[in-house]
């Protein structure tokens, strides 16, 4: 892997977040908001609501106030909540990890199911069980979050009662009741996702199988088996691991409909507390981390595509 492919992965990492956080800094100041009255009341007289937001440096230039968050961010200090009091850092960084675990049993759960259903499908290419998968397919990216998680409490939770319906449990505490509660939002979230990476990997393997050295391969008498999987395969999961890490942004957006509708205290969800009561500090880091989230994200795409295809680290 060459350094300087990494070297300017990590610069535009670095640059996309600095664009971000321009982004959200300044939609936030946009926002029906007073940061002051939020935390004094409507009742505080005007010299209180001065004061603080002397104190706060609110009355300071947009481009100091930036200046000042900015340097607080690169030190890990998000600031305190104007609705709790306490520091929003620690707060959305332990939401992030609850976040980040449904996200990684949805992946997990999507590879072991998307990938044999894809190669199944382009195998067996116009027969029963590729129209199956399609049928499948278009049936999981058809349906949105919300219907879905419907329609597996109604089916899991409330007729057959196997598992809770809300809630969570930390896997620290419980480890089968924390993983009982995770299983319909992973189920939820992970529905579209198998139907999209399964399309993928079904038509980027067909177009492969048609391709020149798969023929040659096969009339050097190599065995099905090893032609499908150590030359089929790996060129036609190059374009599904870009697939995957845009389905990180769609896990970071989709799970703030999961996570408010089964109740898990995830980042998601606590953003839109955030913005419910007009936590500003909240709402910053919340935003910034979560982009932060898929910025890291695209970047571990790029340099797994790289180490499979070596060309791409010397366009």
């Amino acid at each position: 892997m060459s350094p300087a492919y990494i070297l300017k992965r990590i610069v535009l990492v670095g640059y996309t977040l600095l664009v971000v956080s321009l982004i959200v800094f300044a939609i936030t100041q946009i926002l029906p908001a007073d940061a002051a009255v939020m935390m004094l009341g409507e009742n505080a007289t005007a010299e209180a609501l001065a004061a603080l937001r002397a104190q706060m440096g609110l009355d300071a230039p947009i481009w100091a106030q930036y200046g000042h968050w900015l340097a607080g961010v690169l030190r890990g200090d998000f600031g305190v909540s104007m609705r709790t009091g306490q520091q929003v850092g620690p707060v959305m960084i332990e939401a992030l990890g609850r976040s980040l675990l449904l996200a990684l049993f949805s992946i997990v759960l999507m590879l072991m199911l998307a990938l044999p259903l894809g190669i199944i499908a382009a195998v067996r290419r116009g027969r029963i069980a590729d129209l199956v998968v399609s049928v499948i397919s278009y049936i999981g990216v058809s349906l949105p979050e919300f219907v879905t998680a419907t329609l597996v409490v109604l089916v899991l939770a409330d007729w057959l009662q196997w598992l809770p319906a809300t809630g969570y449990v930390p896997l620290t505490e419980n480890l089968l009741q924390g993983l009982r509660h995770l299983v319909l939002p992973v189920l939820t979230i992970s529905v579209i996702l198998i139907a999209h990476v399964s399309r993928m990997v079904r038509s980027e393997l067909v177009d492969v199988l048609h391709t020149d050295y798969i023929r040659a391969a096969r009339l050097k008498g190599l065995p099905g088996r090893t032609v499908l999987y150590k030359h089929a395969l790996r060129n036609a999961l190059l374009p599904t691991i870009t697939i995957v890490a845009l389905d990180i942004g769609y896990l970071l957006g989709g799970v703030i409909v999961v996570e408010e509708i089964f109740a898990l205290p995830g980042i998601g969800r606590q953003l839109i507390v955030a913005i419910q009561s007009r936590d500003l500090p909240s709402i910053q880091a919340g935003a910034l981390i979560m982009a932060a989230t898929y910025a890291v994200a695209s970047f571990l795409a790029d340099i797994a595509y790289a180490r499979l295809d070596r060309r791409i680290q010397y366009d």
